[in-house]
């Protein structure tokens, strides 16, 4: 590896969770992007809690199956993913309505890279898989 290649530091988290929210973003510098709410499983499964991310549809794996789920989100169908993200990172933010006004909230961002498996209402979707 020469010293002029770039170097990257990739933290990874993988778990199984639930896609809601599938919208496009167009900010005001830079080029629009898909993006999802996910709330991953976690804890027992007697009880198990969630944690939400607001992931950018990166990998190009994860935006053909997305676009290939988007229909059933938007039914209001459960759409339950085995994941990959990439770059978590926390950013604050400022409730503006609600009994949580003016509190300050925690909104977790991430990158989803890549879809193992999905399953829409119970029922397993066949997901491409990238070759190696």
């Amino acid at each position: 590896m020469s010293d002029q290649e770039a170097k990257y530091f990739d933290l990874l988290t993988t778990g199984l969770g639930y896609i809601n929210r599938v919208r496009e973003v167009t900010p005001e510098e830079g080029n629009p992007f898909t993006s999802v709410t996910l709330a991953a499983l976690r804890g027992s499964a007697d009880n198990a809690q969630y944690t939400h991310f607001e992931c950018r549809v990166a990998g190009k794996q994860a935006k053909a199956v997305i676009r290939e789920l988007q229909a059933a989100v938007l039914g209001d169908h459960k759409v339950l993913v085995g994941f990959t993200l990439s770059d978590l990172y926390p950013e604050a933010f400022t409730y503006k309505k609600g009994e949580k006004a003016g509190q300050t909230g925690i909104s977790l961002k991430t990158r989803l890279l890549r879809i193992g498996w999905a399953k829409v209402d119970g029922e397993p979707l066949e997901i491409e898989q990238e070759a190696a």
